[in-house]
């Protein structure tokens, strides 16, 4: 066998370099095409068929079906689509992919397109130095597009001889003649080969070459293309493995979708492929000496004409496969845990535009958390009943040591995605959230600074008059009144944040706080209250100021990040 480990490491580099172009074309044309992916997706409805569109658009755009699927899994893990709406959008991202067959077909064996990537590559590479971010993106998309098929002509190149060397016919011929147990074996090695390249894309490419060397007949060549939409799955349910439960169910919602389409294709393999191959031959507009040239066009018509009819076949039975996933993944009360990160995994990183969005989702519960331990003051600074008073000082320090946890855990996050390849926007988006997360924070900190205040009232037996009282819960209301505007901007697009009523509160604060501490030195002045308890009362609503400032710095991050 004239096949030695250098040709071998020459086959893997060239898979390799594929990834990498096809990796470096997907996430320029995410950057492209970010924020109207992320418009495409926040204006899905209920209507299972424009989420079909929506994902054969965004994974025809992308040339990844399980990126796309990954953002979906995303997406509802954040709340931001439903699981319903995520089965139509799978059901379109499967047909979307089969875009790159197509190319593949066309580029990259009907001519030499090496001849082409270079003079192309020449176009890219000054984009690539652009400081327009777009211009800059598609300069990527560009030299991107090129490595793919300079690499899939390098896979071609470095793929091993069958007239050269007869015994790896020999090899194969062993496990190609068994049958439908051979149909069944190509499609577990083309599940097992998806898994380990980790892209349904560059499996497709291996396939297209095995059957243009001869390596393998058509048929078995079609069989690993069901594999490889099993395999396909994966990636996606690793993903989910660490997220809540309703991106579990996406998850499994593709692998049950593909599993079906790829069972009810063995039933009919036979005399379909025979018929698509058929078809291929006897077509017009093709007219070839050679025969074999043929094979990647069947390879993609079946590819495609399979996910059509695995999305007619299925449209239809939308709600009955939700129930079927709600079924066989059933809520076991994970999400009943107070206080932990919903939105946000470390495992879901695969497209850094959109896990922004995610980061958003989190922090607008990190700032519902905050809210919440105010709350909590409130009540403890009228709570009379000891053990009730202790339940909420605790309540208040659980909330506090797991917003400091929360704090890290956002931060790291976005630090992770900051390393990404993203616009200069989404950088300038993910600078402010650090900055605002950091805030709430601060705002928990004080938060639980009030309760050890109060708590220390309730210790030393410190009383105050209902006068006083009033004017602390005037306080807390404006302070609260600002948390609240904080939140709205945290909710509200952002193209609609203002600024105008966060200023205005935060001077109503200071004002009320200035008015606060006349009164105080009047008071101990006139020997209202005593000295021990004007420290508490001045602690008190200084504390109150902090808060407000920490909510207008919040306001004014998402403000200047527009």
């Amino acid at each position: 066998m004239d096949y030695s480990l250098v040709d071998l490491l020459k086959l893997i580099g060239a898979v390799g370099l594929f990834l990498y172009g096809m990796k470096l074309m997907s996430e320029a044309l995410q950057k492209v095409a970010g924020s109207k992916m992320r418009s495409i997706f926040a204006a899905m409805t209920r209507n299972r068929f424009l989420g079909v569109l929506t994902g054969l658009l965004v994974s025809a755009t992308i040339q990844s079906s399980s990126a796309t699927i990954l953002m979906v899994v995303s997406f509802v893990n954040a709340g931001l689509v439903s699981l319903v709406e995520s089965i139509g959008v799978i059901m379109g991202a499967n047909v979307g992919t089969t875009i790159t067959g197509w190319l593949i077909s066309l580029f990259g064996f009907r001519f030499n397109f090496t001849e082409y990537a270079l003079p192309l590559m020449a176009v890219g590479f000054p984009l690539v130095f652009s400081k327009v971010q777009r211009h800059k993106s598609w300069g990527e998309a560009i030299i991107g597009f090129s490595i793919l098929f300079v690499s899939l002509d390098f896979i071609k190149s470095t793929f091993p001889d069958i007239n050269s060397n007869p015994e790896l016919l020999s090899f194969l011929s062993e496990y190609t003649n068994l049958g439908f147990a051979s149909v069944l074996l190509f499609v577990f090695i083309g599940s097992l080969l998806t898994l380990i390249v980790q892209s349904s894309g560059a499996t497709m490419a291996i396939t297209f070459v095995m059957c243009t060397q001869g390596w393998i007949p058509f048929h078995l060549g079609a069989a690993m293309i069901l594999g490889e939409n099993i395999g396909t799955t994966i990636t996606p349910n690793i993903a989910a493995t660490i997220g809540n439960i309703s991106a579990k169910r996406t998850a499994r919602a593709h692998l049950f979708f593909n599993l079906l389409g790829v069972i009810w294709m063995l039933a009919i393999f036979t005399p379909y492929t025979t018929y698509i191959k058929e078809y291929i031959s006897n077509f017009n507009a093709f007219s070839v000496k050679n025969p074999q040239a043929l094979i990647p066009f069947a390879l993609a018509l079946f590819h495609t004409s399979f996910n059509v009819l695995n999305l007619i076949i299925f449209i239809g039975f939308v709600p009955l496969i939700h129930r079927a996933i709600i079924e066989l993944v059933p809520h076991k009360g994970e999400e009943g845990e107070e206080f932990k990160l919903r939105y946000i995994t470390t495992g879901m990183l695969s497209t850094s535009e959109l896990s922004i969005l995610q980061a958003k989702k989190e922090l607008q519960s990190f700032a519902r958390h905050t809210n919440k331990m105010l709350g909590f003051n409130q009540k403890l600074l009228h709570e009379g009943n000891e053990k009730k008073f202790n339940r909420l000082y605790t309540n208040i320090e659980k909330y506090e040591s797991i917003s400091d946890d929360v704090e890290v855990e956002i931060a790291n996050y976005l630090a992770m995605v900051s390393q990404g390849k993203l616009s200069e926007q989404s950088r300038k988006k993910i600078r402010a959230m650090l900055k605002l997360v950091s805030d709430l924070e601060s705002i928990g900190d004080s938060s639980y600074t009030l309760a050890r205040i109060i708590n220390r009232m309730q210790k030393n037996k410190i009383k105050f008059s209902s006068a006083v009282l009033d004017k602390l819960d005037l306080m807390l209301n404006l302070v609260e009144n600002s948390l609240m505007i904080m939140r709205n901007n945290l909710n509200t697009d952002e193209k609609k944040i203002t600024i105008d009523k966060a200023i205005e509160i935060e001077n109503q604060i200071n004002q009320y706080c200035q008015q606060l501490k006349s009164e105080h030195l009047e008071s101990i002045k006139n020997k209202e209250y005593s000295y021990d308890t004007g420290i508490v009362f001045t602690d008190f609503f200084n504390e109150c100021e902090k808060i407000g400032n920490y909510a207008l710095n919040v306001s004014e991050a998402l403000f200047e990040s527009r």
